[in-house]
């Protein structure tokens, strides 16, 4: 059995195609319609430029449609909640962590700046030229970024006997001392405190002691002894110079040592006599004075006399002393000194009493107790001994070195008074 198709009126299939042709007329105008209510907006990102046509409302959306997600830190031209206006521009930069050290405190920081002299001015930072940075005011800014600034401080040097205040931003007290100019050769004998390994902080007070060595030579006389020699001719107690003495020579060098110019060590280094001395011969009297007698031959008739007979004192009249005089080698010593008790072998203290006038003696020629005068230095007690005071040499005690270092050696006449 045949099937017969049957085929659809010429007129029919017209007006089927017709009426295909309107529905996408009205599809495409009506796509058109759609685009054209949308508004056109130009959105400048980190500097690039994005034209957008959205039926957006806000600018939120809008953005969030163009994939922009804006954070806490980062800057936008507009309000989040402002309306989409056609024409609009908005703007919109992502914010860069940034990572700032004083003085070894870490503060996180977010800006939108492009430098760093910008991103410094708007967080109200600043620094110093002799600051410590790890930037330059230029350089651009990178998510990210450490800047590191150590701040300096001031502190005090007393480079011997003078002052300078420095700033610095720390390091070990050779680093600040080569950064300030002040020279310390390590093969002198200065002194340096704090030690030159040591840190330095805003404390820190450094203190350089010049030292200095030097040689002083000094021409000094050599004293002469006595010799005493007793002479039958001479009467008792009488005295008289033979051979006067000779005061000789001996060059001596000694090492000086100063801190900052001051004197604080002397040592003798070495010693030549350059000329001897001569001894000084005086003789002694030994001749005992012959007894007067006066006789008086009295009369029964005569009346007795009511004068002293001669040889009984004159009243009125004090007799003469008679003490030793002496030409001795004086040098001089002080209590202050290392070692020294400050006590006298009589036990007289000298540290209570540093103006004392007391002399070391050998007691076999100078009994201690003795009071005496000494040229030069006045009068004095014969209270203390040594152990290089030996025959006719004494020491002379004074209050300081410096006044030990004045006097010296000297040949000095010596009277005992008593």
């Amino acid at each position: 059995m045949r099937k017969v198709s049957k085929l659809m009126p010429a007129s029919t299939m017209k007006l089927v195609l017709s009426f295909i042709g309107i529905l996408a007329l009205i599809t495409f105008s009506g796509f058109i319609v759609f685009d054209a209510t949308k508004a056109e907006i130009v959105i400048h990102k980190d500097g690039e430029e994005q034209t957008v046509k959205t039926h957006q409302n806000t600018v939120e959306e809008a953005l969030a449609e163009a994939g922009i997600q804006v954070g806490e830190h980062d800057y936008l031209s507009h309000s989040m909640d402002d309306s989409i206006k056609d024409g609009m521009e908005i703007s919109y930069k992502q914010a860069k962590q940034v990572f700032v050290t004083v003085n070894g405190k870490q503060t996180d920081y977010y800006t939108t700046a492009n430098t760093i002299d910008k991103f410094l001015q708007e967080n109200d930072l600043s620094y110093h030229e002799r600051d410590n940075v790890s930037f330059a005011k230029g350089d651009k800014i990178t998510d990210g970024l450490h800047l590191e600034i150590d701040q300096a401080y001031e502190i005090t040097i007393n480079d011997g006997t003078d002052e300078k205040h420095v700033w610095t931003t720390g390091g070990t007290v050779a680093e600040v001392l080569k950064e300030s100019n002040v020279k310390v050769d390590k093969d002198s004998d200065d002194k340096v405190k704090p030690s030159l390994s040591k840190q330095v902080t805003k404390d820190t007070v450094i203190s350089v002691v010049r030292v200095d060595k030097e040689r002083d030579e000094v021409t000094e006389a050599l004293a002469f002894d006595t010799e005493e020699r007793e002479d039958s001719d001479l009467a008792k107690g009488e005295e008289k110079v033979v051979t006067k003495g000779k005061a000789g020579k001996v060059k001596k060098i000694y090492e000086i040592v100063t801190e900052n110019g001051k004197e604080i060590d002397r040592k003798l280094i070495s010693k030549e006599i350059i000329e001897e001395s001569e001894n000084q011969v005086v003789a002694i009297g030994t001749k005992e004075p012959q007894q007067k007698q006066n006789l008086v031959t009295l009369s029964n008739k005569q009346p007795k006399s009511k004068h002293k007979t001669n040889g009984s004192p004159v009243p009125g009249k004090k007799q003469k002393g008679s003490g030793k005089t002496f030409t001795m080698s004086a040098s001089a010593y002080t209590a202050s000194c290392n070692g020294c008790s400050g006590f006298t072998t009589t036990g007289i203290d000298l540290n209570a009493n540093p103006n004392r006038k007391v002399i070391a003696v050998d007691p076999s020629v100078i009994p201690l107790g003795s009071r005496v005068w000494v040229q030069g230095y006045g009068e004095a007690i014969a209270g203390d001994t040594g152990g290089h005071i030996v025959g006719n040499r004494i020491d002379v005690h004074v209050p300081s070195k410096k006044a030990a270092y004045r006097w010296g050696v000297k040949t000095v006449t010596v009277k005992v008074l008593n």
